[in-house]
């Protein structure tokens, strides 16, 4: 009797058609694309902040350089390098670290650009991947391989 009842019950289970599991793998690769292209965006934005931080960094060790030094420099060191005082005047010492070490943008090709307008008067430029109105820097649109679309001046 026990037996009988046993083999009812394994005859009426049944597994996934092929139908329901091309169905189920359909709607999973779907949902799957659409995160994937969500998260590109999202991904750009960070990008983006970076850059704008990186920016801010950099004015405000150009802002102690002029603190000390009573203008800006002429130019900026290379990516990596350590932004110092140039000695002139006592205050701008060589041994004073404004920046340990200068950012540069994480897309290969594109730069931070740099100008010195006066002694008093400067603006930086990036170009973001969400940038929609070009700016001029440098008498330029050009960052380096992108379009500047980020600009900081001396406030």
């Amino acid at each position: 009797m026990i037996r009988t009842s046993l083999r009812k019950n394994l005859d009426n289970v049944h597994g996934f058609t092929l139908i329901e599991l091309l169905v189920v793998i359909s709607i999973i690769a779907v949902l799957a694309g659409l995160s994937l292209f969500a998260l590109q965006g999202a991904r750009e934005s960070a990008r983006d902040a970076r850059r704008k931080a990186d920016l801010e960094q950099i004015r405000s060790a150009l802002e102690l350089y002029k603190a000390d030094c009573g203008d800006y420099p002429a130019a900026l060191p290379a990516v990596g390098n350590a932004l110092v005082g140039d000695g002139s005047p006592s205050a701008c010492s060589a041994s004073n670290t404004y920046m340990a070490a200068r950012p540069g943008d994480i897309i290969t090709g594109q730069l931070y650009v740099y100008r010195r307008i006066t002694t008093t008067t400067y603006e930086i430029c990036a170009s973001l991947e969400g940038g929609t109105v070009s700016v001029s820097c440098n008498g330029s649109s050009s960052c380096g391989t992108g379009t500047c679309y980020y600009r900081v001046t001396n406030p």
